[in-house]
């Protein structure tokens, strides 16, 4: 018996590609550079006046960004984005301009979204020009914020649209019903799903938002080991989370000025969908068919039910090393909706960010070990696993299903393979590997240059731990 539990798994899944990547930072000399200036500015004594200087340059670029119609080609966005960039080392040595700076932020994001509310946002300039600029400048923020003390404020109030629907607090901010919550979590799986992606992010889940006439939240989730669940706000909360960010449907979209409340019945539809089904969790990732969903197909079908379709820009995982670790896990479709890329659609402004500041480094860490081990899968890594393991994995797994069968969640997913979870297994031991050598590493920065290392040398670190334990 277990000679024939030994027997692979033939893999006939088909892959439904995308067009190839289009997008790399490719401005290695520009972050070093600004490493050496966060150097310098530290026995500056003219940085006070200097960082004046560059905060009324931004300033008076944020003006012009509000006026008139910008293009995604306009050369302005990027001279926002250098500007932005070379203010940091002067913020990281000066925690007084903190605030000052995460306004700009929030101010440069709310004016870009407007633009983009006429751009395509399957188009790679329109693409390439948000991406950069959001995710650019949120990770100039963090990087001043990790040379700090930590002892930042969680919560980032941002722009408060305005909503009809029912209201409730989570973490202490004010979210209304038909909001979508996208966060990351702690565990390694959630690592890849924010980074494996032609634009990496820094997000690995969604959820939407319910709230009752009584005024009770509810958060309607797909779950890996669950399929569509519902949570409330303690469970919620309870479930570990090193970011999150609500994001909420515009007031005049045209479909909510027909109906403010459409969010609510989009939330309330999918309420009563999870209660009504079961709904398995879709590996596939095929946002088209509902009859098992993923994450973000959660919030995409509710809404899509209702006349809004979510994700004006399809999500594309186009480099042949993701594909084939994502495949391996059973992923078929890469041209889908990942949970990072909402945060661009411009019919949803962001109405708050939650950071944890005591995990912050963590979030850091994880990405810089999972972009390297990316890296590798495209230099031709391939996700093994321990085949020995194969007939025990596989009694577990037929133990499982009788569960699933019982309405209980077993070990293993459901739709989640005993090849497959050993698969998973492999992934996740080697990121702890080489994230317990990559803090070795970081702590030894530390005590050499006195500061936390930035995002590229703790990739840098990463890549030396990941050689060191997996050679080339």
């Amino acid at each position: 018996l277990y000679a024939i539990l030994l027997i692979p798994t033939s893999d006939s899944s088909t892959i439904y590609k995308a067009p190839p990547r289009s997008f790399y930072w490719n401005r290695d000399t520009q972050w070093l550079a600004l490493e050496q200036r966060f150097q310098q500015v530290k026995k500056d004594s003219a940085a006070a006046a200097t960082a004046e200087q560059l905060f009324t340059q931004a300033n008076n670029m944020l003006l012009q960004l509000q006026r008139g119609n910008h293009p995604a080609a306009d050369s302005l966005y990027g001279s926002i984005e250098n500007n932005f960039f070379t203010i940091a080392p002067y913020v990281a040595i000066a925690p007084a301009l903190q605030q000052r700076y995460i306004e700009q932020y929030k101010q440069v994001r709310y004016a870009a979204k407007q633009q983009s509310q006429q751009w395509d946002m399957n188009s790679i300039t329109a693409r390439n020009r948000l991406y950069t600029l959001l995710y650019g400048m949120r990770a100039a923020v963090e990087e001043t914020l990790l040379q700090g003390d930590g002892k930042f404020a969680a919560a980032m109030p941002c722009n408060n649209e305005a909503s009809a629907t029912p209201s409730a607090k989570i973490f202490g901010i004010d979210v209304h019903s038909g909001d979508l919550l996208v966060s990351r979590g702690g565990a390694e799986v959630s690592a890849l799903i924010s980074r494996g992606n032609d634009y990496p992010g820094n997000f690995s889940h969604v959820a939407l938002v319910y709230v009752d006439s009584t005024g009770n939240a509810y958060l309607i989730e797909a779950h890996i080991e669950k399929g569509v669940a519902i949570a409330n706000v303690q469970q919620y909360e309870a479930d570990k989370k090193l970011r999150f960010m609500v994001l909420r449907p515009r007031a005049d979209l045209p479909a909510l000025k027909s109906n403010p409340l459409l969010p609510h019945t989009a939330a309330s539809y999918m309420y009563e969908q999870a209660q009504k089904r079961h709904i398995p969790y879709d590996f596939k990732m095929d946002f088209v068919d509902t009859s098992a969903m993923f994450c973000s197909e959660v919030g995409s079908y509710a809404y899509r039910h209702n006349g809004v379709q979510l994700w004006k820009g399809l999500s594309t995982i186009s480099s042949q090393g993701v594909v084939n670790w994502l495949n391996a896990f059973g992923v078929e479709h890469f041209i889908t909706q990942m949970p990072a890329d909402l945060e661009y659609d411009p019919q949803l402004t962001v109405v708050a960010e939650w950071r944890d500041p005591a995990t912050l480094a963590k979030d850091h860490i994880d990405n810089a070990v999972m972009d390297v081990m990316l890296e590798q899968a495209d230099k031709g890594a391939t996700v093994g696993y321990n085949r020995w393991m194969l007939p025990v994995v596989r009694i577990l797994k037929g133990w499982c299903v009788l569960l699933n069968k019982m309405g209980k969640t077993g070990k293993i997913p459901e739709g989640m393979s005993a090849t497959q979870a050993l698969k998973n297994q492999y992934v996740v031991d080697m990121h702890q590997a080489v994230k317990k050598e990559t803090e070795v590493l970081k702590d030894g920065f530390i005590k050499e240059h006195q500061y936390f290392p930035p995002y590229w040398q703790m990739v840098a670190l990463a890549k030396q731990a990941y050689l060191k334990l997996y050679g080339k």
